[in-house]
């Protein structure tokens, strides 16, 4: 939802009625379906030294009686950070204002003059939905009401209590929407920040009946043997039913390389590189172990070691 300019824009059509810019605010404000980045416009409430931060909540009034309009309108202006940005006094236009105005809150009456009020919520996309609140002088609708996601119902005649009690649920409701959004984008960020990672920190191998797990560090070299691959750990040995580039994704880029299409070696491993009459080289483990570098793989081996062939 993008920003809102101050006051209200002029709409055609007698069933909108806006307010003058009194009722204006110059910054974007949460709403529920978009779930913005932050509640504001704002107005600060102090008790003593202590003060409250209150998102101004976008409202729009829709009851076919002027009376009643004119009442909640009184009953809202009592109360902090609400701004009416419109009154509606039939579906058609409540609909119209809802998509104009984008408000957070919706103050509908279920007895419109043309549709009810769950014909205006049939309307609207759920895309487009605010947080509902009906109005009725009958307790038949209550159940359709709840059915319809309104966040509260109040029933005729109301008094200036019920209506902030239904304000500061509605409030309640826009400030959890925000902290939800808040934290998605923080994760979101933590992970996009983050450094790509490897899937394992360990190895698991079936040998002799059981499962060992070998951690990445303790990995000398691997070779390739037809659908296998071996993993040599030191002395020892450990035989795995896999293809030899599968494995490679499964370990840490920043410390194994592919030195030969059969061969993947620990770089921290590697005591020596030995220059051969071909070009290629020979890696020499710690341990002693020679193993043959291809000149194709030389490439990924000079740019983790840090230096010239």
């Amino acid at each position: 939802m993008g920003a809102f300019n101050a006051g209200v824009k002029r709409t055609s059509g007698h069933g909108v009625i806006p307010f003058s810019e009194s009722f204006g605010s110059t910054s974007q404000t949460l709403h529920p379906r978009f779930l913005q980045s932050a509640c504001q416009p704002r107005t600060t409430r102090e008790a003593g030294d202590n003060r409250t931060v209150i998102p101004i909540i976008r409202t729009v009034i829709a009851d076919g009686d002027r009376l009643a309009r004119r009442k909640l309108r009184f009953l809202l202006s009592t109360e902090t950070g609400v701004d009416v940005v419109a009154e509606c006094r039939d579906g058609k236009r409540t609909v119209a204002a809802v998509k104009t105005h984008n408000p957070d809150v919706l103050l509908l009456n279920i007895r419109m003059p043309d549709v009810d009020g769950f014909q205006v919520l049939s309307e609207i996309p759920p895309v487009e939905m605010p947080i509902v609140i009906l109005t009725t002088a009958s307790d038949r609708d209550a159940a359709r009401a709840f059915a319809a996601h309104a966040l509260d119902y109040l029933l005729e005649p109301f008094d200036k209590e019920r209506l902030h009690h239904a304000i500061d649920r509605a409030r309640t409701e826009l400030l959890r929407a925000h902290d939800l959004h808040l934290i998605h984008r923080i994760l979101h960020f933590l992970t996009e920040a983050q450094p790509a990672q490897w899937v394992d920190r360990r190895l698991a191998i079936k040998a002799g009946g059981r499962v060992v797990f070998l951690d990445m560090d303790e990995i000398d070299w691997i070779e390739a043997a037809a659908n296998y691959v071996r993993v040599n750990v030191g002395k020892e040995s450990y035989q795995l039913r896999a293809a030899i580039g599968h494995i490679t994704e499964r370990l840490d880029p920043s410390r194994f390389v592919r030195i030969h299409r059969s061969t993947i070696v620990n770089v921290r491993k590697i005591k020596a590189l030995q220059p051969c009459n071909t070009g290629e080289y020979i890696a020499i483990l710690s341990d002693g172990k020679e193993l043959s570098c291809g000149r194709s793989y030389r490439l990924q081996l000079q740019k983790l070691i840090g230096r010239k062939l």
